[in-house]
């Protein structure tokens, strides 16, 4: 892999291309935010819920990150799903992208 050096407005200095984040990318194929709200029973009290939010890229509506997320907590943990509320946002869409004919900069 080659490495290019960039200025902090993402402009490189030797004159590649710099390399796009693996988030924007995977936003570009329709990935969005996904935040879920897990509610869980405490293992030593179970009369008491406990609150876990988890938030990744993912999916909608198979939502294939939060099931192997799901997955791994009945598996590996001991606290018992109560309930999963989740709220999915799209950051950006292809049609949104356009190319930019200049930079202005101020100061």
């Amino acid at each position: 892999m080659t490495e290019h050096r960039v200025t902090s407005r993402g402009v490189a200095l030797d004159g590649a291309a710099p390399k796009v984040s693996e988030d924007f990318r995977r936003q570009l194929e329709g990935y969005g935010l996904t935040t879920a709200q897990i509610l869980y029973r405490m293992p030593d009290h179970p009369g008491i819920l406990q609150t876990y939010l988890w938030q990744h890229y993912d999916l909608c509506p198979h939502f294939p990150e939060l099931k192997r997320f799901l997955a791994f907590w009945r598996r590996e943990l001991e606290g018992p799903l109560h309930s999963v509320t989740v709220a999915h946002a799209r950051l950006i869409g292809p049609a949104e992208l356009r190319r930019v004919e200049g930079e202005f900069v101020l100061n």
